[in-house]
């Protein structure tokens, strides 16, 4: 009989985990906790995070740490807009991502509570017949992403430093 593992695809939206943490606890999301909890169930095929580089060391340290624990960190320049505001999303990238990986995968990981992926999960889930997990702050991920969700896990104090 055989134990092995189902697998698994890692999407992390890093900004939206970052700001939603912060936001919901004042805190930081552990990534080694995170890593332990999901491999702990399945076998990792790909996990990447998307992130905004800035250049700063402080971010070049934390996508180091990323890249250490066993994630492929993808980066997109910030860009600042004349009028101060500034874009830097990767919803298109994680979600040809999630395409892609997720089709070879028998689970996807999302880690973001943007709606905007509600549409990605429902595609998974009832096209591809995957089973879609997401991860964020439940007062700040929107219901559509929940219920479009085979899973939705909470962040809560086991997934934060300190």
């Amino acid at each position: 009989m055989s134990t092995e593992l189902p697998s698994a695809a890692i999407f992390v939206d890093v900004q939206n985990i970052y700001y939603t943490c912060r936001e919901t606890f004042a805190r930081n999301f552990d990534y080694n906790a995170f890593w332990r909890e999901v491999s702990g169930q399945y076998r990792i095929e790909k996990a990447i995070a998307y992130a905004i580089d800035r250049g700063d060391n402080k971010q070049r340290e934390f996508q180091n740490i990323l890249r250490a624990i066993g994630f492929e960190v993808k980066l997109k320049p910030f860009i600042q807009r004349a009028d101060g505001s500034a874009k830097g999303d990767w919803d298109v990238g994680i979600t040809l991502d999630a395409i892609e990986y997720g089709s070879q995968t028998d689970t996807s990981i999302l880690l973001s509570g943007d709606g905007d992926f509600d549409l990605l999960a429902k595609k998974l889930r009832d096209e591809k017949n995957k089973r879609v997990e997401v991860y964020s702050c439940e007062k700040l991920t929107a219901a559509s992403l929940i219920n479009a969700a085979s899973h939705f896990r909470a962040i809560d104090e086991s997934l934060l430093l300190g």
